[in-house]
Parts: C-alpha cells; sequence; structure tokens
C-alpha cells in the first residue's frame, strides 16, 4: 500500500517573552492510504498543533512533509489551493466552528462555491447528498447551528469535510464534545466514510478508548516529542514507554470488581520552552538516570514499534513484575 503522507522531523516552534515554544519538536511518521493514526497525549503535547501545521494552517519551522509523494512544505499560494481539496479537517467544537449565520445548507455548500466550478442547481443537489450521506434530515437545511443539537453540528463539519472529496482528514478530538452515545455513531459514521471512500485521518484525542477502537497506528507524544509509536493491539499489549504506561493505566475498566494497577505521575511538567537536551519525561518518570539527560531518540524495539527511551527494556521488565 502507498504512503500518502510523509513527515520528516517536523518541528513548529513559537517565540514568545520567555524564549521559544517547542510545540512540536522532530516528529515522524509515515500514513498510509485508507490508514488511520491515533494521535495521544495529555493536553498542551502539542497533538492540534501537529494536525494544523501537516495542514499548513500553521507554518512549519522545519522539517519536510510529503503528500503523495509530493513535497508540499513549502507550497505556492496556488499549491496551497489545490492542497485543499485533497486535505481537510474537521474541528473539535462544532458550534464554534460553524459561521452562526449559516444555514446548514449554506454550510455545506461553501467549499463548493470556493473550489467547484459548477452551477447553483448542481452544488445545491450535491449539498443534498452530502447531508444524506452523514445522515443529516432534509428538514434541517435552513436551520441554523444553535437550533441543532452536539451530534447534528459535527456532522454539518465532516459534510463540509467530505465535500471537495479529499484523501486526508485531520479530526481534531471530533467526539470530545458529544455525548457517550453520540460519539458513538459519530464515530462509527466516519468508520463507514473511511471504508466506503479510502480515506486516511490523523486522529487527535485524549481518548484512550476511541483512539484503539479507530486507529491502525498510535502515536503517543509528551511535549511535543514522540515518545512511542505501535500499531494499536501492539501498544495496548506491548506498552514499552513509562508515560504510555501510565496513560494506559489510567483507562477505566468498566468491570466489577476488577483490580488495575494505576501508574500515578508525581514532579511537575517540564517547560515546552528553551527546553534542556534528554528525555522531557524524566523529572515524572520514576525511573529516570543519568542517562537520561542525553537526547532519546526512536528505537524499533519490535517490527513497527518505535520508543524513544534508553531503558525501555528495564522498565518493561519491572512493569511486568509489578503487574504479576
Amino acid at each position: 500500500m502507498a504512503a500518502l503522507l510523509e513527515v520528516q522531523d517536523l518541528k513548529k516552534h513559537f517565540k514568545n517573552k520567555g524564549g521559544t515554544l517547542h510545540a512540536v519538536d522532530g516528529i515522524d511518521f509515515v500514513l498510509d492510504e485508507g490508514k488511520t493514526l491515533g494521535v495521544v497525549g495529555e493536553s498542551g503535547c502539542g497533538k492540534t498543533t501537529l494536525g494544523r501545521t501537516v495542514l499548513h494552517l500553521l507554518e512549519p519551522t522545519s522539517g519536510r512533509i510529503f503528500f503523495e509523494g509530493q513535497d508540499i512544505t513549502n507550497p505556492s499560494r496556488h499549491e496551497l489551493h489545490n492542497m485543499r481539496k485533497k486535505m481537510q479537517i474537521i474541528f473539535q467544537d462544532p458550534f464554534s466552528s460553524l459561521n452562526p449565520r449559516m444555514s446548514v445548507c449554506e454550510a455545506i455548500m461553501e467549499p463548493l462555491i470556493l473550489h467547484e466550478k459548477a452551477s447553483k442547481a448542481d452544488m445545491l443537489a450535491e449539498t443534498r447528498r452530502l447531508m444524506d450521506t452523514v445522515g443529516i434530515a432534509a428538514r434541517f437545511e435552513n436551520s441554523y447551528p444553535h437550533e441543532l443539537d452536539g451530534g447534528r453540528r459535527q456532522r454539518i463539519g465532516i459534510a463540509r469535510a467530505l465535500a471537495l472529496k479529499p484523501k486526508f482528514i485531520v479530526c481534531d478530538e471530533p467526539v470530545s464534545a458529544l455525548d457517550v452515545s453520540i460519539q458513538a455513531q459519530i464515530i462509527n459514521l466516519m468508520l463507514d466514510l473511511q471504508e466506503e471512500r479510502g480515506l486516511a485521518y490523523m486522529f487527535v484525542t485524549h481518548d484512550l478508548s476511541v483512539v484503539k477502537y479507530i486507529s491502525d497506528d498510535i502515536m503517543v507524544m509528551y511535549l511535543g516529542q514522540m515518545v512511542e509509536k505501535a500499531p494499536a493491539d501492539e501498544l495496548f499489549s506491548n506498552t514499552c514507554h513509562p508515560y504510555s504506561q501510565a496513560l494506559l493505566s489510567a483507562i477505566p475498566v468498566p468491570v466489577y470488581p476488577h483490580e488495575t494497577t494505576r501508574v500515578l505521575l508525581s514532579g511537575e511538567i517540564t517547560s515546552p520552552v528553551n527546553p534542556k537536551p534528554g528525555c522531557r519525561f524524566m523529572v515524572r518518570c520514576r525511573y529516570a538516570t543519568e542517562e537520561c539527560n542525553a537526547p532519546q531518540m526512536p528505537e524499533e524495539c519490535s517490527p513497527g514499534h518505535f520508543v524513544a527511551c534508553c531503558r525501555y527494556k528495564e522498565i518493561k521488565q519491572q512493569h511486568f513484575k509489578e503487574e504479576n
């Protein structure tokens, strides 16, 4: 299967009064056609910034981005306009991402007006097809965002993302603002659309239960860096990085009685402003030693499984003893 998107040593830094904030700091990954990369981590780790930088909603500080084999790191205005047809985003908040003065029909039709040279009748017909595809009833065609619930608003966001028939969509926590029952509906809709249209997703979330269900591969981020990346089942069954272990231990288990070993983190989070070389998780890691002060380069511990930790073998053995 051909690689659709390839990111090499991508960085996004922001200047502020205190120095340089390293929001995304040296990310590498490859995403194939029709596959889903889940990106997880706590708030502020750079997940959303990574997605927006890949789409050029934010311009990268350094690194390279390839899409369909073409270098799109520094696209011209014309190239960027054409890229928008193939690369889209579904935003986290379905209310604030919609224009309150646009009806459902107008909101979905807007990308077609900006990019497609078609008659109004053809665009209206396509808009209605998109509404039917994402499950918005025809009676809501002239409704406004404030008149709809969160699930229907997010369906509008999905329809807008699909309007130009993209190949890649960044899903920026698309279900975090929804009720659990509505979350399941939206996730299943996205999976159906992926199968029908061969879409590739970058699924940004903090919900590990959701990311396991929808993802082919999962990348764990901490303070702008990748600490672990592996196929979804492999990450859950063979967790290597201590931060990933802490995240997985926090997943609620809906079975009673069921004892779980929680990994509780202590210590202050390292500042992403002018960070020192070495492991950024070190100050919160109970396994940290002097060798953790050196830069942590991702190492392939098993096929397709990468971990950025120099002590992962000892940590894995210790973690196994504690669980058993």
